[in-house]
């Protein structure tokens, strides 16, 4: 079954109600820039408020290794999502998993895709000058020739809409939406949260 993981939780009842709703992680913004940036000191306080086995991503941009580390420690991380320019070099953050996102651009190709040392790939669409969150889909075609060779978690522009059609297509380890289930950028739809996580266990 695919897993489900909803980025860009800003509250609590956002957070309970994924949980809730059968997603098998959540992401916290810690890129200033976006308009879904949490401060360090309330992701711990709702990390703190969580059922155990949900796994809990802190994504970061272009963020200096110890900041990573020593924020993840503060807020209870299990995973870390690098979403800037970071090269394979700067994967390595022991103790923690390492998930390392590409922006793609259409036509891109799956050999050139530089080896990076992590627990998986997060594909999404290249929007120049943005870091994610954009709405736009990602090449469905290249993510299906990454996710055919390692573990992919497929984002970009998903939506209760097109993420059977997506998971059918890529067949990915994972999805990860953000803005295709909100009502506004941080605030999450509870309904559209449900369908997408529904729709998407059902799609295998």
């Amino acid at each position: 079954m695919v897993r489900v993981k909803i980025c860009g939780i800003t509250n609590l009842a956002d957070a309970w109600h994924a949980v809730a709703s059968g997603a098998d992680a959540l992401g916290f913004v810690f890129y200033p820039d976006s308009p879904r940036y949490v401060e360090p000191a309330l992701v711990r306080q709702i990390i703190a408020e969580l059922p155990p086995l949900i796994t809990c991503v802190g994504l970061f941009v272009n963020e200096q290794p110890a900041r990573i580390t020593e924020i993840a420690a503060q807020c209870g991380l299990d995973v870390v999502q690098l979403h800037g320019d970071e090269t394979p070099e700067q994967c390595n953050l022991p103790p923690y998993r390492v998930i390392k996102a590409v922006r793609v651009a259409q036509q891109a190709d799956a050999a050139a895709l530089p080896e990076f040392p992590v627990a998986a790939l997060l594909l999404d669409a290249l929007v120049p000058g943005q870091f994610g969150g954009t709405g736009q889909v990602c090449d469905w075609q290249f993510a299906a020739q990454v996710s055919a060779l390692r573990p992919t978690i497929l984002a970009g522009g998903l939506s209760p809409d097109n993420v059977a059609a997506a998971i059918n297509a890529v067949k990915p380890y994972a999805v990860d939406v953000s803005s295709g289930v909100e009502k506004t950028p941080g605030q999450k739809d509870p309904r559209k949260v449900s369908e997408f996580i529904r729709i998407a266990k059902e799609a295998v």
